[in-house]
């Protein structure tokens, strides 16, 4: 583990052990926040049980599809603004506020096109994390050795060859640093959308929850969903660490 590595979980450990000496002392009520071992304690509960599946496995599929359609669509998007650099000019200021625009606004509309199911919500999830693939996979395709592209050019090969034998590897750090980002867009506004928007999901239940007083079934799913969240991250970050050392090398 690199020493920021361990800074972090040393930050980490003593945050969840104040938290957790706080709560049981009662400096923090429990009807307002449970110790962190009640809500592990509560999510294992869930689990043992096999409460929520349903609500679980809906939310995975949204989100996979929400965060897959963000990453894939956010780098082909790049690519083609990397080759149109009057465009990509133009359209640098939206990108720069466009999560400053409320994306909810525009679920009416997305029913409308797509009926009342699940799609409206990957809409939205989707529109979360685009923009943000986008602005990283540029920054990566940036940073591409033009020895590299040379060399592709001295093969003879076509734009679809290109991209895929040479930019997609060597624009990996920041490929990966937006997809990154962009799932955890995605669960954002696909849990958000879940939250107001939808009669199932994980969203949907932590709010059910909220409103029935179920504090424990609550806060057992938002450890869920948080610890689930960290792990593809970390496991993310770590990817990109390896990758950053073998072009440093």
């Amino acid at each position: 583990m690199s020493r920021q590595g361990f800074i972090r979980l040393i930050v980490l450990v003593v945050a969840v052990g104040l938290l957790e000496i706080l709560c049981r002392s009662g400096v923090i009520p429990r009807t307002t926040v449970l110790p962190p071992s009640q809500m592990a304690t509560a999510l294992w509960d869930i689990l043992v049980a096999g409460k929520y599946v349903v609500d679980m496995g809906k939310t995975a599929s949204n989100v996979l599809l929400a965060a897959a359609s963000a990453i894939a669509g956010g780098a082909i998007i790049a690519a083609w603004l990397r080759s149109l650099p009057r465009l990509r000019g133009m359209l640098a200021p939206l990108f720069a506020s466009y999560y400053a625009i409320p994306h909810f606004v525009f679920y009416p509309l997305l029913i409308v096109i797509f009926g009342m199911n699940d799609w409206p919500l990957i809409a939205i999830g989707f529109l979360f994390g685009l923009v943000v693939m986008i602005v990283n996979a540029l920054d990566g395709f940036d940073r591409i050795p033009r020895v590299l592209l040379k060399v592709g050019r001295i093969h003879r090969l076509g734009p679809v060859r290109e991209f895929l034998l040479i930019k997609l590897p060597a624009a990996a750090p920041g490929l990966l640093t937006g997809a990154k980002l962009a799932i955890a867009y995605s669960v954002i506004g696909v849990v958000a959308g879940e939250f107001i928007l939808s009669t199932a999901g994980m969203g949907y239940r932590i709010a059910q929850s909220y409103d029935s007083f179920h504090i424990r079934d609550m806060y057992g799913l938002l450890l869920l969903l948080l610890g689930t969240v960290t792990v593809i991250n970390m496991t993310l970050h770590y990817i990109e660490q390896r990758i950053e050392r073998r072009w440093r090398r």
